[in-house]
């Protein structure tokens, strides 16, 4: 049977529909711009820098699944991206055969970009709206999609992203909420907090230091910092998780990024000072090789407690 002859069953107007609003939208959002959201990106290297942005390790072949993509043209964005350092790749430690891909620090730092775009510019859209055509919009836009990709969620179930504006101010309000919560401790916490990020952003060296975003859904779940003490030393601070994400690897990721980063930026030692209160956060040292080489009781936070210091040889 040839094209015209399955076609000749259809109805005519929906096919019509449908391409009258494909021409819509492509204008709405403005992927026909040469540089996709003002970035020196087409619409299908953007695509392929999100999926990356999505997952922890991924394969070529994985990504051509993924995006439908042909092999040979992923090929060659993907030898661009590297070229621009935009990626890493590594052997599988399963399949040889296999090279996982990831964003690199300078990738994560192009997706955050488009990615913090990409929010803006729909925002400003959504912005002209009142909330029931927001969500009239939105519930259109999940029936075309269950529709059409039915029971389609294979993405990773979390992101990792450099920090942006706004979000040290999340981070210290998470802090402050939660180990008030969950330890009882008091408002000098979060000023001890609020001083890190702030010495951080007022001091940020982007070559030697960096801050970590976890995202799930758009919704921010974790974050981490290194920070530089000397030429050969770094610092982990503010490791920290929302409890309704734990479980899912994403502190040990965090903590995975800092060794990585760290060892890459030329530090020979990687440092934290934690409480033993925080089991959780030990598991996760004592899991990625730290040794615990100081203890001392102090009072802080409103209560007694015992601080200590870790150490990693890179």
């Amino acid at each position: 049977m040839t094209e015209t002859s399955s076609l000749s069953t259809i109805d005519p107007s929906p096919i019509a529909a449908i391409r009258q609003f494909n021409r819509f939208y492509t204008k709405q959002i403005g992927v026909l711009h040469e540089g996709l959201l003002q970035s020196p990106f087409s619409l299908t290297e953007a695509q392929v820098l999100y999926e990356l942005g999505q997952h922890e390790n991924v394969t070529a072949s994985e990504l051509c699944g993924e995006l439908g993509l042909d092999p040979g043209y992923l090929s060659r964005i993907l030898r661009g991206f590297a070229k621009k350092k935009l990626i890493e790749r590594q052997p599988s430690p399963s399949d040889k055969r296999q090279t996982l891909l990831r964003l690199s620090p300078q990738g994560q730092e192009a997706f955050a970009t488009i990615n913090a775009r990409s929010d803006n510019e729909i925002g400003e859209m959504l912005g002209k709206l009142t909330p029931s055509e927001q969500q009239r919009l939105v519930a259109a836009m999940q029936t075309i999609e269950s529709i059409l990709a039915p029971k389609r969620n294979n993405k990773a179930p979390y992101l990792l992203r450099p920090h942006q504006p706004g979000d040290m101010g999340w981070v210290i309000h998470r802090h402050g909420v939660l180990y008030a919560e969950e330890y009882g401790w008091d408002e000098t916490f979060e000023a001890l907090v609020a001083d890190v990020a702030a010495r951080f952003i007022q001091n940020f060296d982007p070559k030697r230091e960096r801050c970590w975003i976890a995202e799930v859904d758009g919704e921010i779940v974790g974050s981490v910092f290194v920070v530089k003490v000397s030429d050969e030393v770094a610092k982990l601070r503010l490791l920290y998780v929302e409890p309704k994400t734990r479980g899912m690897g994403i502190g040990v990721r965090l903590v995975e990024e800092c060794i990585r980063f760290s060892k890459r930026t030329g530090y020979k030692k990687l440092i934290l000072w934690t409480n033993n209160v925080l089991l959780a956060a030990r598991h996760i040292y004592v899991k990625m090789g730290f040794k615990l080489v100081l203890e001392e009781p102090y009072h802080g936070f409103g209560h007694d407690l015992v601080g200590e210091t870790w150490e990693l040889e890179l």
